[in-house]
């Protein structure tokens, strides 16, 4: 399975922040194939371990979040769903979307959209909220209430694919591109020696507070770890001159919720291998689980890597491929030179 492959395959799992069960089981099967251990925690997080050998080795700890944006039932009207976010939906993408309702078998939906013909003058202005929302699943009320209970969760109903000039969209790329890029590195690294006990976490509940990263990072209590997380790329309108340009590398995170000497390693170690990078700078919270693992019990050493999306949180996000193969092999030249570090320890 190609880089490519893997971004396609785990973009099309369902697992809304709170509901991840089935995109984890999915994510657990791969990574059995490549680390020796795995196991669901307590928050739903998957953790795999891949052991040195070595008694009392240092602990590396990989990090990506498996969980999207999503949103969940919270109603019936006239067959109708009403619905809430969860995570940070944006309002403005919803009329008229495609929505897959995660009953078994799935229903798909569409977000009601009134047509422009029968708005009021004022209507076509006004900000557009979701509890005004409803999702049409074509059912009487009685059928929707028997086969859609509330509570039910949902995510956009969109199928990632390859398109123009090396580029991947979908949905829920935020951050399932970042657990491919793990996967690659990892099947990388398979027949090779390590110095470290190597810890993979597909944390879940990102998109609510970094819940899943918090609590599986006071569990492992590791020595290092790597974050890996998406960051805003650049479009025609776009105004903020910080966003990271899709195309140019894996973007390098620096700043205080950053550990100085892991991140210079890895600009060090991009310089050298010639691996396309850009950086990131995050005056504070960086707002992934970097910010939760980094004060895990008397601290973390972390770094953070990303690859520039376009259109977060929508169902179309977009990267270049390029970028996550740069990531790719940043991670993986990341993971030998702390492995070699503390194999001359």
């Amino acid at each position: 399975m190609t880089l490519e492959d893997r971004i396609l395959a785990l973009s099309n799992l369902s697992g809304p922040a709170g509901f991840e069960e089935a995109a984890a089981a999915r994510v657990r099967e791969m990574l059995s194939e490549v680390m020796d251990e795995v196991h669901t925690d307590v928050m739903g997080s998957v953790v795999a371990l891949r052991r040195c050998g070595k008694e009392k080795a240092p602990r590396l700890l990989i990090d990506a979040h498996i969980d999207e944006i999503g949103f969940v039932v919270t109603g019936h009207e006239e067959g109708f769903l009403r619905f809430a976010a969860i995570g940070g939906v944006d309002a403005r993408m919803l009329p008229a979307a495609e929505i897959r309702i995660l009953t078994e078998p799935n229903i798909v939906g569409v977000v009601a959209a009134t047509p422009p013909h029968v708005l009021e003058k004022d209507e076509s202005n006004k900000a557009i909220k979701i509890e005004n929302l409803f999702i049409d699943v074509g059912l009487t009320q009685e059928e929707a209430e028997k086969a859609i209970p509330v509570g039910t969760p949902a995510v956009y109903n969109a199928q990632a694919r390859v398109f123009g000039e090396g580029q991947i969209c979908g949905k829920a790329l935020d951050d399932r591109a970042c657990l491919a890029v793990i996967l690659e590195a990892l099947h990388r690294l398979k027949d090779k020696p390590l110095g470290v006990d190597l810890y993979v976490l597909a944390s879940t509940q990102e998109e609510l507070g970094r819940r899943g990263a918090k609590t599986a990072a006071f569990d492992i209590a590791p020595d290092w770890c790597i974050v890996l997380d998406v960051d805003h790329a650049k479009t025609p309108d776009s105004k903020r001159h910080s966003m990271r340009q899709s195309g140019s590398g894996c973007v390098i995170s620096v700043g205080p919720n950053m550990n100085r000497k892991l991140t210079n390693k890895a600009i060090q170690l991009a310089k050298d291998r010639e691996i396309p990078y850009q950086i990131g700078v995050e005056a504070g919270d960086s707002g992934t689980n970097a910010a939760a693992v980094q004060i895990a019990r008397e601290g973390v050493a972390t770094a953070l890597l990303g690859i520039p999306v376009k259109y977060m949180h929508s169902p179309v996000e977009t990267l270049a491929l390029s970028d996550a193969e740069a990531a790719a092999d940043l991670l993986t030249a990341l993971i030998e030179s702390i492995t070699e570090e503390s194999a001359d320890a």
